[in-house]
């Protein structure tokens, strides 16, 4: 994986991974081989955008930016076919394949319309009660939310009806922690390999 990549949003399919990044000036979608890491594919952001999540639906590849309010449309050549407006900050996106899923660094997760983008539903992430926020990168995998939060090494998975937090997956020291800068190499990137039933992970310049 390069080390260079502030991965924001990852995504699987067909044999590849789909990768957006963030930072202005570095933000990125790219097309990845999993087996070497090698980018096969990559179209660059404009400058002004902080890159965020991604999400595959319907074999378009939407990803959003953190606080432009401006989300992109690819095909899955990178050949973009449009924008959208939005309200707040973008963090992480996924779909449910009938809606798309969002996060805003809040405890809320917000539905939205795939054509017009309305706001069709909302739920709180809750653990014992309580709410949870800083959720981060989404992946939605056999009808729960799995989740990231900024800046903790572990994934939720939400039951999307009621928000609730149903499991914790502990990835502390996934990676060397002698290599590790909690504050910086943040835990960020979810895909699932249906084919394999596997969970691919990774982090911030991981």
């Amino acid at each position: 994986h390069d080390k260079t990549a502030f991965t924001q949003g990852l995504a699987f399919q067909n044999g590849y991974l789909y990768e957006g990044t963030g930072l202005k000036g570095e933000s990125s979608l790219r097309q990845i081989k999993l087996n070497t890491g090698e980018i096969k594919t990559k179209t660059s952001l404009s400058d002004r955008y902080f890159g965020e999540g991604i999400t595959i639906y319907e074999n378009k590849i939407y990803q959003l930016t953190w606080q432009s309010e401006t989300g992109f449309i690819y095909d899955m050549n990178f050949n973009k076919l449009g924008e959208f407006e939005y309200q707040g900050e973008g963090w992480g996106l996924t779909d449910n394949g009938r809606q798309l899923i969002i996060s805003n660094g809040t405890s809320s997760l917000y539905f939205w319309d795939p054509q017009t983008r309305a706001r069709k539903r909302e739920i709180t992430v809750t653990l014992a009660g309580e709410p949870v926020n800083n959720i981060n990168e989404l992946e939605y995998i056999n009808g729960q939310i799995f989740a990231n939060v900024w800046q903790e090494d572990y994934i939720l998975i939400i039951d999307p009806a009621t928000g609730e937090v149903t499991c914790l997956i502990d990835l502390a020291n996934i990676i060397d922690p002698a290599n590790y800068e909690h504050n910086l190499n943040v835990l960020n990137g979810i895909a699932y390999d249906e084919k394999k039933d596997r969970l691919l992970v990774t982090g911030k310049l991981w």
